[in-house]
């Protein structure tokens, strides 16, 4: 289950309560909209035919696979797809060594999308054996997907903006600090991450 507006707007006011900053730039931007994928394998997969092309490049390319190996491009089917079809649909050499990584660890059961473990930074490390899957990947699958509240993904640009915006620093924050600064706003940090999201582009502030 993702972080639903409930649990989101939980967290938001536990932090606004002890930051006054956070406090003044709810009440200027309002509460996010939730942001929930479904969990499993799919979402994995379209994280990886999505990297460094446009939402509409993306979906065209997933509705061509989806052509080619059937609806949720199941694992076996992938696997067993020649390079040239799989190319034809618009999945680069790089991707298709990706999203086999991918495939071949869940056919195997060396990843088990149901059951990844409840310490954060183990799941991260699980995660992350799949070619083309970061920490940052990592982390947003685990914050979107499986709704994990305390998941900060401190290198992530608009992130640190967000947070340059709503604390008034004098400079975009680094990813160290971005971690320090968040600190203090544990165990709520993943409604954090998704309000800086929302203030990033927000005019109002």
């Amino acid at each position: 289950m993702g972080l639903t507006a409930d649990r989101l707007k939980t967290g938001l006011d536990a932090i606004a309560a002890a930051e006054p900053a956070m406090a003044r730039a709810l009440e200027v931007a309002g509460y996010p909209e939730p942001r929930i994928r479904p969990t499993g394998y799919a979402t994995l997969l379209r994280t990886i035919v999505g990297q460094q092309v446009s939402v509409a490049a993306a979906a065209s390319v997933w509705a061509k696979l989806e052509a080619l190996l059937g609806e949720g491009l199941p694992p076996g089917a992938l696997l067993a797809a020649d390079f040239d079809a799989l190319r034809g649909c618009g999945l680069s050499r790089q991707k298709q060594g990706y999203a086999r990584s991918l495939c071949e660890l869940v056919e195997a059961g060396a990843l088990d999308l149901s059951a990844l473990p409840e310490d954060d930074e183990e799941a991260i490390a699980q995660l992350v054996q799949i070619k083309g899957i970061g920490r940052w990947s990592a982390e947003i699958y685990l914050l979107f997907a499986e709704g994990r509240p305390d998941i900060w993904p401190a290198g992530d640009l608009a992130v640190q903006a967000g947070l340059h915006k709503i604390l008034g620093l004098d400079a975009r924050p680094g990813e160290k600090e971005t971690r320090v600064l968040a600190e203090q706003w544990r165990p709520h940090r993943g409604s954090a991450a998704i309000f800086t999201w929302h203030c990033y582009n927000n005019p109002a502030l």
